[in-house]
């Protein structure tokens, strides 16, 4: 799997109330752009939308210092999704048949591995940005 080097580092702080403010502040930005549901387009899916609110739910999930383990990653992960030309490794979901997994490989501007997770619906032929995790 070939990895995304994006020009972005990690967001700077040390716990969960210290990232989020500039990790909301990303997202807001993307959302001014659009009137319903904030989006992306990705280069990958041939500039269709990747949406972006399931994130925020699956983020409600876990743990403050796993939170912040992941939003330190958000805006190397938007740059990933918007500018990303390699082909990620992708796996049917194995509870629902209907929903392909991919996974980007990425690399931040300080050489820090970390991987994003998009989910697609073979139905609606709708994507979500799942997750974005450090590969440690």
């Amino acid at each position: 799997m070939k990895v995304y080097k994006s020009k972005y580092g990690k967001l700077s702080g040390t716990s969960y109330g210290e990232i989020y403010p500039a990790a909301w502040t990303l997202y807001k930005q993307v959302q001014a752009r659009t009137k319903r549901q904030p989006y992306l387009r990705a280069q990958y899916f041939a500039k269709n939308k990747v949406f972006l609110n399931y994130f925020w739910h699956h983020m409600r999930q876990k743990s403050f210092k796993d939170r912040a383990r992941r939003i330190r990653y958000l805006q190397a992960a938007l740059d990933l999704i918007r500018h990303t030309p390699h082909t990620p490794l992708t796996k049917q979901d194995p509870g629902n048949p209907n929903v392909l997994l991919h996974r980007f490989a990425g690399q931040t501007k300080d050489g820090e591995s970390y991987y994003v997770q998009i989910k697609e619906n073979k139905k609606t032929d709708r994507k979500d940005f799942i997750s974005v995790f450090p590969e440690q």
